[in-house]
């Protein structure tokens, strides 16, 4: 028992799992029920409807993934993250970051990990992209870093003094659901870390200090209604904590890395997907993050979205790194897709900021 515990404590990296590697995951995405025709293709089934090629809208979104290494190893985890990662964007990566940020028609920065605040260079780098004229900066925190080590324990007004747009890993509003997804102690630490937030201004009604929660399903199974759920979020987690936050972002979780795992250990798998397949809602296609938003690696490489980052598929473009980058050239690109891709457009549809489609 202890043994199973500890591994479920390290990445697939540290693991050596085959999965840990893009190209099992994408044999497993391509072979199967879809290889069979069981089931329709990603690019067959948006043919459909005339949307293939999937082609760029105007950028609007630069994210950049500062590090895989985090304090959390958590179980749907896409990033496959944890203390054993290494993988960490050097300052001088952020300096080609910040000729971009300055130069791009973007209008927000979006700063993702791991825990993006365990990069060394994280306060520097919120510092210098602060001053580049962005619109709409956000953090992807995932709440717990804040209580993780005396150094963060400023971050909420540090946020505060940059006007961060907070948006934090939150599965359920009860113990037992959070801290089945995202490790032992996660709730109780990510309560108190909203309430320094609210204390500051974070969330509260009237407040421009924006703060989201993101909710992923604990299981091989989609989200709900995301109006719903926010609904019961607010409710539960005013009355139990006087907790305030704006808005609740519905993510599906994609078929990729450790959710990938779970589903292959748990066989659900094909079930999962059919479900995916069935949802698939052509209005979602529309909205979906890849279309606005390029994603940055911690090594510099351009991918079409951060799912793609974790398949390792680059931007199909000859400009693939932020030291050459060319928003010209990048917009002219079709984006890259595979099975993974029913994520996010099943149902409502859900991208890095929620729900895209009614």
């Amino acid at each position: 028992m202890l043994k199973e515990k500890k591994k479920k404590q390290e990445s697939l990296h540290k693991r050596h799992s085959d999965l840990a590697m893009a190209n099992k995951q994408l044999e497993k995405l391509s072979n199967g029920i879809f290889a069979s025709g069981e089931l329709p293709t990603f690019s067959e089934k948006i043919k459909e409807t005339d949307q293939f090629p999937l082609r760029p809208n105007k950028l609007e979104i630069l994210q950049i993934n500062v590090g895989y290494m985090c304090n959390q190893v958590c179980e749907h985890c896409h990033v496959d993250a944890g203390p054993d990662r290494k993988e960490i964007m050097t300052r001088e990566t952020m300096e080609q970051c910040l000729e971009v940020i300055r130069n791009t028609g973007a209008h927000t920065l979006d700063l993702t990990g791991g825990a993006p605040e365990m990069n060394p260079d994280f306060r520097w780098f919120v510092d210098e992209a602060s001053k580049a004229g962005i619109k709409d900066f956000i953090v992807r925190s995932n709440l717990t870093i804040i209580r993780a080590n005396k150094k963060y324990y400023d971050l909420p007004e540090f946020f505060k003094s940059h006007n961060v747009h907070v948006v934090s890993s939150m599965p359920h509003w009860t113990r037992g659901k959070t801290d089945k997804q995202r490790g032992e102690g996660v709730f109780d630490l990510s309560i108190k870390a909203l309430q320094e937030l609210n204390a500051v201004g974070y969330g509260m009604p009237e407040s421009d200090l924006r703060l989201d929660l993101v909710y992923n399903p604990s299981g091989a199974f989609l989200p709900g209604d995301q109006a719903s759920m926010e609904k019961d979020f607010k409710k539960a987690l005013l009355e139990d904590f006087g907790i305030h936050f704006h808005n609740l972002f519905a993510i599906t979780n994609l078929p990729i890395s450790r959710f990938l795992d779970y589903l292959i250990a748990s066989e659900n798998y094909e079930d999962y997907m059919y479900s995916l397949v069935e949802a698939y809602n052509p209005a979602a296609v529309k909205n979906v993050m890849c279309r606005n938003t390029i994603s940055i690696s911690w090594d510099g490489y351009l991918y079409d979205c951060d799912f793609n980052q974790m398949l390792e598929l680059k931007v199909a473009s000859k400009i693939q790194h932020i030291s050459e980058y060319n928003e010209d050239i990048l917009n002219n690109r079709k984006i890259i897709i595979s099975q993974h891709c029913y994520g996010c457009t099943a149902g409502a549809g859900s991208s890095c900021q929620g729900a895209v489609a009614n």
